[in-house]
């Protein structure tokens, strides 16, 4: 499969719209040209500050504008930070990724986040961070500190956004989008499904993320999970084989990013996971909790593993940190 950034939303609503098995084995044929078929590379999660945030995402219990009952809670000690991905080290996560509820970090934040970085990152796990919005100054900061990955979805189509949120734009997202890849930092850009969007909102998402100057090197495609007091609390339910629709075009026009499982897979059967993967979804999060979701525990995935003769992906090495060691040795 080429790697395009020039698909039109034409050719990506023809994937879309394919008979269902059809487009699953194209995808998991174009999954086969680019990675091993039964390895999955794990993240875990953590919210290394909780609720209060300014925004007003209508899908987040996190904001400060509704009732979700979140209990928040300030930054939590570098400490504890350290000792949570000590423990997603040994259950076998190779990423660590932490969250704050923030509209973007404050200067007073910056020696936090950045002594957090070093830290897991000697750890020898891949970090990642998502924090809000970035000015440039803070990409290039994290990537001095190690950061590997930064998250930041685009979370629908460009049509369907104003829907969702009115506090940061579509190009505010694409301006932190832009900040990271020009500090040298890998990105981590999805979205959610189910947000009461229309199919045509779904190939906007995945037609935005296609045609990014460089395809986002890891594609989180959640699936929401409503929560009481949010204004998508009571949204319908989408059928979760457009879910796997969407996770099966995006393998097939990102034919290098690793497609992440997110949000919403605690409510995914063992078979419904299999055809993910099937799909071509080759990355997951592991633990208890996203955030502040629930999420498919340790226990059920290593069954899952085992039953479907998956293995988890080792952290991959930089070539900076390759020659460091060299120098070292």
């Amino acid at each position: 499969m080429t790697l395009r950034n020039d698909w039109t939303r034409n050719e990506i609503q023809a994937l879309y719209d394919q008979p269902f098995l059809d487009l699953v084995f194209q995808a998991q044929q174009v999954h086969r040209q680019h990675f091993s078929a039964n390895t999955i590379q794990v993240s875990t999660l953590l919210s290394i500050k909780t609720g209060k945030c300014p925004e007003d995402c209508k899908y987040c219990s996190q904001s400060a504008r509704y009732d979700s009952k979140l209990e928040a809670e300030k930054r939590i000690a570098v400490e504890k930070v350290i000792s949570e991905a000590q423990a997603a080290k040994e259950s076998g996560s190779s990423r660590f990724c932490m969250g704050a509820a923030w509209r973007n970090p404050h200067e007073r934040d910056m020696p936090y986040v950045l002594e957090m970085v070093r830290e897991v990152k000697a750890l020898g796990l891949e970090t990642c961070m998502t924090l809000g919005m970035l000015n440039q100054s803070q990409a290039e900061r994290l990537h001095e500190a190690g950061l590997d990955y930064y998250n930041h979805n685009l979370d629908t189509s460009r049509e369907y956004y104003g829907n969702i949120i009115s506090t940061r734009t579509f190009d505010d997202r694409l301006n932190t989008l832009d900040h990271v890849r020009n500090a040298g930092l890998k990105v981590c850009s999805g979205g959610i499904v189910g947000l009461g969007e229309q199919k045509q909102d779904r190939i906007g998402l995945l037609f935005e993320l296609a045609t990014l100057p460089i395809h986002p090197e890891s594609v989180p495609i959640n699936m929401l999970v409503p929560i009481e007091g949010t204004p998508l609390a009571d949204v319908e339910k989408l059928d979760v084989t457009e879910w796997i629709r969407t996770i099966a075009v995006a393998r097939i026009i990102m034919p290098q990013s690793y497609i992440r499982l997110s949000a919403g897979r605690e409510s995914l059967s063992d078979s419904d996971q299999a055809l993910a993967f099937m799909a071509g979804a080759n990355s997951l999060f592991s633990g208890d909790k996203l955030l502040t979701t629930p999420n498919a525990g340790e226990g059920r995935d290593q069954q899952l593993f085992a039953k479907l003769g998956l293995v988890a992906e080792k952290p991959k090495v930089s070539a900076r940190e390759l020659a460091v060691d060299a120098m070292s040795a």
